[in-house]
């Protein structure tokens, strides 16, 4: 049974125009230019509306919009994409015009002729929705359109949304405030380039930028008729009429909005009747957001992370998530995809997946710190069955998802380093048994005598016997590093690796005699980045993934230069450097491994071969490779008896299970180093000196950790007078900002 619709007397029209006159004589919209003509008296109900009207704001501030963060590799190539809001920002100019013809035609013909109010089109959609049961029609401006639009993308709360699209006249007269207050302060052009930008056009796609690139994979300048008729047609529903799910609808409406152009002379009718038969013709561009699925998804997210803890993004991480999403930036990586791919291959071939052991593998310039590629054999999901993880095990704990792995004797280069600073000849030798007992007061920690008592007792897994600097580094002797650490203590290899890049933050735990066999727990990127400081002849720069970040405008925002210090001499870095060649060489452990060009590195080994690395380099690239036994619940276990990338490991070792991944990384790329050799050590060269940091009014005990971190011995004077209170440092002797050689004494003085 039909229903009749109701009639509707032109006393009712009138009324409702009365309406309308009455909010305009409010307005003053007779005097800004919407040339209403006056039609019907004032009723009651237009002098309540009136009335309410002097409640709401005039004046909406149109805030800068939500554009994509663009994240771009070394060499300027899009990696990822960040956003709430799939938006590209475009002037009008950059617009084709036929796309501003077309949507100026479906949506608001009268656009340049009338000011924010269409009496017309209102007049219409009042009788409408007199008419239909509560529903509302459209009608609004373009400019009236953008205002809401404006309305819900400024929208905060979930009442401030659902205050701008509920359908009552209030929304609508509110919608007008605002839209005479656009038409006031800005041009037509600048109306309609917000339009443009503003509008949904379904299917994420924000802004006519994004929707050109995502259905047809061109940009807003290059839209043609047809194409231009069909984003002008999804601005009414763009999700009853989005393309990619309904094309029928897509196509009819299109065809509605070429009708309606042919109708207005925008284009000829012959040609609107030809397109009309054609198919859309979509060629959809997906835009990923976020890291999943990118060429390098866990450098991005490493890269996501390293800004979000920069203060310079915003007050807080909130703050900063919502510039990285909504800001419009594009920020420039130091990846650098042929080494992402390398290092992917090698991680990959080496440990699959699913098995119960994890491959993470890191690569840094010496020099700058640039991070090149970060990999790991895990790939980024969330299908526990197919082995990913959005957990990355690559960078440190501050930026990624483990607290380390424990590095074995890769840390043994850390005392050598600290031995040879102290000026230990290369020619130290001594007798070096099978197993060795110390007592670990022997260790001279920064504070002085090591504290504990009991003995220490290491044991060599692979020769013994006596040995110098150079045959117990090669060989990687325990009981030689175990005496070699007794002579330096245990103060300056500890400062030494902090100094180099290694993040150690529990000197409680980390510095104690063990040190030396690599008990702490660090990243993959850590040691590229320490052992980058040898390649770079002792010179350590911060690691670092990004260089530069621009703003929407394409303007600098902030750059990220390389952070360097030289932590050590020359000839210190050359003298480790012609030691660790020698595991590459002929009779080293590593000689399977060598490359085209000068090499050196390092094999770590951990007890019960739960983690084996292999850090090495060229002078002009640092890589540190590590697998380590772990189930699919990131338990740790022991390498030993698990299937690893197809081959049972019988006994797990750096130089065959973690080396060979080092090796393909590394053999990936080598055609792409300059061959650049090691320097030969000329000793001689002027030691090195730090700054004592001001500890002025810091506890007693976190001034006496920071000073020992920087490598200096540290002793308690009387207390002082002083401006802090008791239990804080006074001062300290040397003062502070005096440079200093490491393993100097530094005093406290204590306020009183």
């Amino acid at each position: 049974m039909s229903r009749r619709r109701p009639h509707v007397s032109f006393g009712t029209v009138v009324s409702h125009l009365g309406v309308i006159v009455a909010v305009s004589v409010v307005l003053g919209v007779l005097t800004a230019g919407l040339a209403v003509p006056l039609v019907g008296a004032l009723g009651a109900g237009a002098k309540a509306t009136s009335a309410s009207m002097n409640n709401l704001p005039e004046e909406l501030k149109a805030d800068p919009l939500a554009e994509r963060t663009r994240v771009l590799d070394a060499d300027g190539d899009l990696v990822a994409t960040f956003y709430d809001e799939n938006r590209v920002n475009v002037p009008l100019e950059k617009v084709s015009p036929v796309m501003r013809r077309a949507i100026v035609a479906i949506e608001d013909y009268r656009f340049f002729q009338h000011g924010a109010l269409d009496l017309k089109g209102t007049a219409r959609a009042f009788v409408n929705n007199q008419t239909a049961s509560g529903s509302t029609q459209g009608g609004s401006s373009i400019t009236q359109q953008m205002a809401k639009m404006t309305l819900v993308t400024q929208a905060t709360t979930d009442e401030e949304r659902a205050a701008a699209t509920e359908n009552t006249y209030q929304r609508k007269i509110q919608e007008l405030r605002h839209a005479i207050a656009f038409e006031e302060n800005y041009s037509k052009t600048w109306i309609l380039e917000r339009y443009l930008n503003l509008a949904y056009f379904g299917d994420g796609a924000y802004g006519v930028q994004a929707a050109a690139r995502h259905y047809f994979s061109v940009p807003a300048s290059k839209l043609n008729i047809k194409q231009a008729a069909t984003l002008a047609g999804l601005v009414k529903n763009p999700v009853g009429f989005d393309p990619t799910r309904f094309p029928e609808r897509a196509e009819a409406r299109r065809n509605v909005v070429l009708a309606r152009m042919a109708e207005l002379d925008v284009i000829p009718q012959e040609r609107a009747d030809t397109l009309s038969d054609r198919e859309l013709g979509l060629k959809v561009s997906r835009t990923r957001n976020g890291c999943l699925g990118t060429s390098a998804p866990f450098f991005c997210d490493y890269v996501r992370r390293y800004l979000l803890e920069d203060p310079a993004l915003g007050r807080t991480q909130q703050d900063r998530a919502q510039l990285l999403n909504a800001g419009g930036l594009t920020i420039k990586t130091t990846l650098d995809l042929d080494y992402q791919r390398s290092a992917d291959e090698a991680t990959s071939e080496a440990v699959d997946p699913t098995d119960t052991a994890i491959g993470g593998l890191a690569m840094v310039q010496p020099g700058t710190g640039e991070v090149r590629a970060v990999s790991q054999s895990r790939p980024m999901g969330r299908e526990k069955g197919k082995g990913q993880t959005y957990l990355n095990y690559v960078v440190d704990s501050k930026y990624g998802d483990s607290n380390g792995f424990q590095a074995g004797s890769t840390f043994k280069v850390f005392v050598l380093a600290a031995a040879l600073e102290q000026g230990l000849p290369l020619s130290t030798s001594f007798n070096s048994p099978e197993k060795i007992s110390i007592p670990q007061s022997d260790f001279m920690s920064c504070e002085g005598s090591y504290p504990v008592t009991t003995p220490w007792e290491p044991g060599n897994s692979t020769t013994s016997g006596r040995k110098d600097m150079t045959t117990g580094t090669r060989e990687s002797v325990n009981t030689f590093y175990a005496q070699l650490e007794r002579r330096t203590g245990l103060c300056e290899p500890y400062a030494l690796a902090k100094a180099m890049g290694v993040d150690l933050a529990d000197p409680d735990r980390e510095r104690v005699p063990s040190f030396t066999l690599g008990i702490a727990d660090v990243s993959p990127l850590e040691m590229a980045s320490a052992y980058a400081t040898f390649a770079a002849r002792g010179i350590h720069c911060d690691a670092r993934p990004v260089s530069q970040i621009l703003n929407a405008e394409g303007e600098v925002f902030k750059d990220y230069p390389s952070r360097c210090q030289r932590v050590m001499k020359e000839s210190t870095a050359d003298a480790v450097n012609q030691i660790l060649r020698g595991v590459l060489e002929p009779g080293g452990f590593g000689q399977a491994l060598a490359l085209t060009v000068p090499s050196a590195g390092k094999t770590g080994t951990i007890n019960g071969n739960m983690a084996v690395w292999f850090a090495g380099y060229t002078p002009t690239m640092a890589t540190a490779a590590m697998i380590a036994g772990a189930d699919q619940d990131g338990n740790w276990v022991s390498l030993n008896g698990q299937v690893v990338g197809g081959s049972y490991v019988y006994s797990a070792a750096g130089s065959t299970l973690a080396g060979p991944m080092w090796a393909d990384a590394m053999r990936g790329v080598q055609e792409e180093l300059p061959y650049e050799d090691f320097t030969s050590p000329s000793f001689g060269d002027a030691p090195v000196t730090v700054p004592v940091e001001d500890v002025s009014g810091m506890r007693e005990k976190r001034a006496l950790d920071t000073l020992s971190g920087q490598g200096f011995q540290v002793s308690i004077g009387d207390p002082r007078d002083g401006e802090g209170r008791r239990g804080t440092v006074a001062a300290t002797e040397p003062a502070a900002g005096t440079q200093l050689e490491r393993g100097t004494t530094v005093t406290l003085y204590p306020s009183r």
